[in-house]
């Protein structure tokens, strides 16, 4: 099954706030993402188990080195209204005092890190419109794990977000270590990340 997108009704409007009542109210079924993408509901199915497999994996790393008082999120939805996305990232690390209690999302800015594991259905939104939307809203870092990349599995950090863009701090493959700068200074190794 593949990425799905919801047309917009009219009765919604075109502001954000529209746009975030007509995500609230889509119905998809259970252990569907549903995630608003450069201003298109989507839904995506359910990750397979070699997909959470690699975000347990980098989410027990990430408890390790991570302050007491910061989080790291498997579900959290991130707004991005300026792009306008809201995002279900596979991880994102915010301090807990940033996530607001009764609220269904938080604003992307209030993210130190966000981690994308691709899947076959929507990697390009991993790979162009979240990385856009990361960078614009000025989020520290960007790791995206990309298992179905062309040739073999990839793995890019992105980080100093700068008018929209984000700089390249590495690219990889599988199998090599990847070094989370401060406040982190994780090394993560992907040799044991499953490949497709």
């Amino acid at each position: 099954m593949s990425a799905l997108t919801v047309q917009h009704e009219p009765a919604y409007g075109d502001s954000w706030e529209g746009l975030v009542r007509l995500w609230e109210e889509t119905d998809a079924p259970e252990g569907c993402k549903v995630e608003i993408i450069e201003g298109i509901i989507t839904v995506a199915p359910p990750p397979v188990n070699d997909h959470n497999l690699i975000a347990e994996s980098v989410q027990r790393r990430l408890y390790t080195v991570i302050p007491e008082d910061w989080g790291v999120h498997q579900t959290l939805n991130v707004a991005v209204p300026s792009r306008p996305g809201l995002y279900i990232p596979d991880l994102v690390v915010v301090p807990r005092e940033e996530v607001p209690e009764g609220e269904s999302y938080v604003p992307a800015g209030a993210a130190e890190l966000v981690v994308e594991v691709t899947s076959k259905s929507n990697a390009v939104n991993d790979r162009v419109s979240k990385l856009k939307g990361y960078a614009a809203a000025g989020i520290p870092f960007y790791l995206l794990i990309d298992p179905h990349a062309t040739g073999s599995p990839t793995i890019h950090l992105y980080g100093e977000p700068s008018d929209g863009k984000y700089r390249l701090l590495h690219a990889g493959k599988f199998g090599e270590a990847v070094h989370l700068p401060e406040p982190f200074d994780l090394v993560l190794d992907t040799f044991a990340f499953p490949r497709p």
